[in-house]
C-alpha cells in the first residue's frame, strides 16, 4: 500500500515543473531506530546520487528539528533520531512531519511529507489512583456512578476498547460508551441493593484495556462506602460547559461558573466543586470556586501554545453523593506574534554579470497566530532589480530582475517586510546584504588624452621625465593596472629606444644622453593594462620635446678657420667711411636665442678704422683711409652666441690698403708666420695669368662681335674662397705686381647647402693681359696669379651672383 502510493506521488512530481509538484509521501511508524529506512528519496525525486553530492543536497524544515537524514551516498531517507508521536502530533489523528529537500546549483527544492504512524507504546491511565464512593444503602438496582474515562495516548485501535472489573462482585458492573456530545463516558452500575449491616464497604479494580497488539491496560481502584439514606445525588445544570476568553485576558478573569443542584437538605444537599484533572491535561491555568462553581484564569493564555482547554468539574454534596461535568475553555485568538521569516538559502556576493532572474534567497514566511491574524502577505521595498517571486505555499524567491554593475553600485541592502492581516496589522523585517563581485569589464582611463614631456639635451642617463597615470573602475587585480611601451605600427613611427616606462606607477625615463641636433621630439604609445582575465588594456601617446642647450659653439664658414693663412680683402685708399670690406659669416648648430649670433671686433692693427656689425657681422670702414694708416690690416672678429652662457669663437682677416691694384706684388721671403710659402705663390701667379687670358679672350670675342659696343666689355672677375686669399696679398700689393684694384662682394647664406657669391664690377679698370703671364719670376717674386675664367663662368645668375658650381671653379687651390 506504501509502495503504491510512493509510485503515485511520484508521478505526480514528474508530472510538474521543479519545486511546483506535489510533495514526496512516506509514512514511518513512530520509535523506530535510528538510521531506519524511510524511502528512496533520490530515485523519487528522480535524481542519482551523485546529483546529491554534487548540488550540496540538504533537508531544511520549517522549525529546523531534524528529525531524518539524507544520506548522501545512496539517496535513501532515514530515520535521524527518536520520533515520537504522541511528542510531536499529540492525540491529532494524523500526524504529518513536513520538510523540504533542497538542492543548489541551480537552486530546487522538493516538499517531502512523512506521515508518524501510531505503534502501542501507552498503557491507559485512569486520572486517578483511586475513588471512594459514598452509596446510600437504599440506592436501587440500576444506579449508575459515574468514574472518569482512563486516557491513553496512543489513537485508532491503540486507544482504550473495554474495561472490566477486578475482581468481580455481585453488586457492580462496569459501563462504557459514548454519550449524545459525543463524549465518552464510564460508569459503575449497581446491580443489587446494598446492605451497609451486611458490609459496610466494598473494594475492587476497573482495568481499562486498549486494543494493541499486545494489549495494554490501566487500573484504578475502586473504594465503595455504603451511607445511609442520601438517596439524591447532584445534578449539574449541562453536560458539558464551553466557555470562549482571548489569550489575553487579565488574571482572575471569570472564564464561566458551573451549577449543580441536589434535591436534598440539609447537610446532605450542601454542594462544594472541585476540578477533576483529566489526563494529559492541565488546570493549572485555572481556578474554581468551591461553593459559587466561578472558573477563573490564573495566568493569561496562550493560544499559539493551546487553542482549547478541557478538563473535568465534580460536584459533592454533604452526603458523599457526586456528579461530574465537562468543562471546555476555547482561546480566541489575538494579534500577539509577528510574521517570521525563516531563510533556507541566502547568495552572497553576486557577480555584477549575473544574468536577471538568478535566484538570490530563498526564505519561507509564518505565523502562529491563525485566521486573518494569520495572513501574511511579503513585500520588497523599492527596488529596480531585485523583486520577489512566491515559490510554492509560504515560500518566496528573492530574484534579479536587471543587470548589476559593481562600479554604480557595490552593495545592495534589500528589506523584506511580513505583515499580517491582523488589526492592527503586526509587521517583521528581514535585511538582506548583497554584495556585488567585481568582473573585468572595465578597461583602464588615462588622465590626459596625450602627454608632452620635456627634457633637455645632453640629459643624465636613466633621468625622469614625468609620469603617465591611468585609473581603473574596477577593483582588485582587475584594477591593478601595469604600463609597458607599445610596439608602433608601420615605419612612420619608429620605435625609440631611448625612452622607458616603469611598469608599477608609469614613471619614464629617458635612457641615454640625447642631442638636440640629431633628435628634437619622438613619440611613443604607452599601454596601460589591468591584471583581470582576460586583461583590459588602453594606449596613450607620449611625446618627448627635447629642449636645447648651448653646447655648440659658432661655425666660422668665412673666412675660413682650416688653419690656413688668413683671408686679405683688398681696400681702396680713396674708400669712404661705410666702405664694405668684408663679411665674417657663421653659423651654430643650436636653435632659438642659443643660435642667435652676434659679431664683435675683438683686435685690430687699427682699431678706430673699422667697425663690424652686430647681426650681420659685415666689416666696414668707420672713417675714410689716411697716409698714416698701416697697408697691412688684420683684424680678429669675435664671434658670439646669445647662450647661457655664450659660447664663441673667432675670425682672422686681414686687409690691405692699396692706392692700385696693379701695384700688388707677392712679397718675397719672409720669416713672419703668416706669409704664404712659394708653392702657394706659384699657385696665385698661375691663377692670374689664367684668369688674365681669359679675361683678353673674352675681350676678343666681344670685340669682333660688337665692335661699336668694346667700351662696356665686361671684365673679369676673381672670386676670392674662404680659403683662397691669403695673407700673401698683402705683401703683393705692396710689391706692386697688380696694376689694378678689384672689390668683391661675397654673400653667403646660412641654412642653405648651395651658398651664393655676389660678384660686383671692378671699381678699377681690369687687369692688363700682360700681368698675367705665367713662368715670370721665381715662385716667391711672381705677381700675383690669375685664373683664366670664361664669359660664361663669368656671367652672374641674379644680380651678379654666381652659383655654387661656378663658385667651385672659380677657387683657388
Amino acid at each position: 500500500m506504501a509502495l503504491a502510493r510512493q509510485v503515485l506521488c511520484v508521478s505526480a512530481l514528474l508530472s510538474l515543473p521543479p519545486a511546483r509538484a506535489e510533495p514526496i509521501r512516506y509514512s514511518v511508524a513512530e520509535e523506530a531506530e535510528s538510521g531506519s529506512l524511510v524511502g528512496e528519496l533520490a530515485e523519487d525525486a528522480g535524481l542519482t546520487p551523485a546529483q546529491l553530492s554534487a548540488r550540496r543536497a540538504r533537508l531544511v524544515s520549517e522549525d529546523g528539528r531534524q528529525h531524518f537524514r539524507l544520506e548522501r551516498a545512496s539517496g535513501r531517507l532515514v530515520v535521524a533520531g527518536r520520533l515520537d508521536r504522541e511528542e510531536l502530533c499529540g492525540q491529532a489523528a494524523s500526524c504529518m512531519l513536513p520538510f523540504e529537500l533542497l538542492l543548489s546549483n541551480p537552486l530546487q527544492f522538493f516538499r517531502v511529507e512523512v506521515a508518524l504512524d501510531d505503534i502501542n507504546d501507552h498503557s491507559p491511565v485512569f486520572p486517578e489512583e483511586g475513588v471512594t464512593y459514598k452509596i446510600l444503602e437504599r440506592s436501587d438496582p440500576g444506579s449508575r456512578f459515574p468514574l472518569e474515562v482512563a486516557q491513553d495516548l496512543d489513537i485508532g485501535s491503540n486507544t482504550v476498547q473495554q474495561y472490566s472489573i477486578s475482581p468481580k462482585n455481585e453488586y457492580f458492573s462496569v459501563s462504557y460508551g459514548t454519550g449524545i456530545s459525543g463524549k465518552k463516558y464510564l460508569e459503575l452500575v449497581l446491580e443489587k441493593p446494598l446492605d451497609r449491616e451486611e458490609q459496610e464497604e466494598i473494594g475492587f479494580s476497573v482495568i481499562a484495556m486498549d486494543g494493541g497488539s499486545p494489549p495494554r491496560s490501566g487500573t484504578t481502584k475502586v473504594n465503595i462506602v455504603i451511607l445511609d439514606a442520601n438517596d439524591n445525588a447532584p445534578i449539574f445544570t449541562k453536560e458539558v460547559y464551553i466557555g470562549r476568553v482571548l489569550e489575553n485576558m487579565a488574571e482572575g478573569t471569570v472564564v464561566l461558573t458551573v451549577r449543580a443542584t441536589d434535591q436534598d437538605t440539609g447537610i446532605n444537599g450542601n454542594i462544594s466543586y472541585q476540578f477533576s484533572q483529566a489526563v494529559g491535561q492541565s488546570s493549572s491555568a485555572f481556578v474554581i470556586d468551591p461553593v459559587t462553581g466561578e472558573i477563573k484564569l490564573t495566568k493569561p493564555l496562550d493560544f499559539e501554545a493551546a487553542k482549547s482547554h478541557e478538563f473535568s468539574v465534580r460536584a459533592t454534596d454533604g452526603g458523599g453523593l457526586s456528579a461530574i461535568c465537562k468543562v471546555q475553555v476555547e482561546v480566541v485568538d489575538v494579534n500577539d506574534n509577528a510574521p517570521e521569516l525563516v531563510v533556507s538559502s541566502f547568495s552572497s556576493p553576486l557577480p555584477e554579470n549575473t544574468v536577471p532572474g538568478t535566484v538570490v534567497a530563498l526564505f519561507s514566511v509564518r505565523d502562529r497566530d491563525s485566521g486573518a491574524n494569520g495572513k501574511i502577505s511579503c513585500a520588497l521595498e523599492d527596488q529596480l532589480s531585485f523583486s520577489l517571486r512566491p515559490a510554492y505555499k509560504n515560500y518566496y524567491e528573492l530574484v534579479t530582475v536587471s543587470a548589476l554593475d559593481r562600479e554604480e553600485r557595490p552593495q545592495y541592502i534589500l528589506s523584506v517586510t511580513a505583515a499580517d492581516a491582523g488589526s492592527p496589522p503586526l509587521t517583521s523585517t528581514q535585511t538582506f546584504s548583497v554584495d556585488i563581485s567585481d568582473v573585468n569589464d572595465n578597461a583602464p582611463v588615462f588622465n590626459q588624452t596625450s602627454y608632452t614631456m620635456y627634457v633637455r639635451e645632453n640629459n643624465v642617463a636613466t633621468v625622469f621625465v614625468g609620469a603617465v597615470s591611468a585609473a581603473d573602475a574596477d577593483v582588485g587585480l582587475n584594477a591593478k593596472v601595469t604600463y609597458s611601451l607599445a610596439p608602433e605600427q608601420g615605419a612612420e613611427r619608429p620605435w625609440c629606444s631611448c625612452i622607458s616606462v616603469n611598469s608599477e606607477n608609469g614613471h619614464v625615463f629617458v635612457l641615454r644622453p640625447l642631442d638636440y641636433e640629431h633628435l628634437r621630439q619622438t613619440e611613443v604609445t604607452v599601454s596601460a593594462s589591468d591584471a583581470g582575465s582576460p586583461p583590459l588594456r588602453a594606449n596613450v601617446t607620449v611625446r618627448l620635446v627635447v629642449l636645447d642647450e648651448n653646447d655648440n659653439a659658432p661655425l666660422v664658414l668665412y673666412p675660413a678657420q682650416d688653419g690656413s693663412p688668413a683671408s686679405s680683402e683688398l681696400v681702396p685708399v680713396w674708400a669712404e667711411a661705410g666702405y664694405l670690406v668684408g663679411k665674417v659669416v657663421a653659423v651654430d648648430a643650436d636653435s632659438g636665442q642659443n643660435s642667435w649670433l652676434s659679431y664683435h671686433l675683438l683686435r685690430a692693427t687699427d682699431p678706430g678704422l673699422f667697425s663690424v656689425a652686430v647681426q650681420s657681422g659685415e666689416v666696414r670702414l668707420r672713417r675714410p683711409v689716411t697716409e698714416r694708416d698701416s697697408v697691412k690690416q688684420k683684424l680678429v672678429v669675435l664671434v658670439r652666441d646669445n647662450g647661457k652662457p655664450p659660447l664663441s669663437a673667432t675670425a682672422a682677416l686681414s686687409a690691405l690698403l692699396l692706392k692700385d691694384f696693379s701695384d700688388v706684388r707677392l712679397p718675397h721671403s719672409s720669416p713672419a708666420p703668416e706669409d704664404q710659402d712659394g708653392s702657394l705663390t706659384t699657385y696665385l701667379i698661375i691663377s692670374l695669368v689664367f684668369v688674365s687670358l681669359l679675361f683678353l679672350i673674352s675681350s676678343a670675342v666681344f670685340v669682333a662681335r660688337k665692335a661699336c659696343r668694346r667700351k662696356e666689355l665686361e671684365a673679369g672677375h676673381v672670386l676670392y674662397g674662404a680659403d683662397n686669399v691669403q695673407s700673401g696679398l698683402a705683401d703683393a700689393a705692396a710689391a706692386g705686381t697688380l696694376p689694378r684694384a678689384y672689390c668683391y662682394e661675397i654673400s653667403l647664406t646660412t641654412g642653405s647647402g648651395n651658398s651664393e657669391f655676389k660678384f660686383l664690377r671692378p671699381i678699377l679698370p681690369s687687369l692688363p693681359p700682360q700681368h698675367c703671364a705665367l713662368g715670370q719670376g721665381s715662385a716667391e717674386e711672381q705677381d700675383f696669379p690669375c685664373v683664366p675664367v670664361s664669359t660664361e663662368d663669368m656671367a652672374p645668375d641674379n644680380a651678379g651672383t654666381l652659383s655654387a658650381g661656378q663658385l667651385n671653379a672659380l677657387s683657388f687651390d
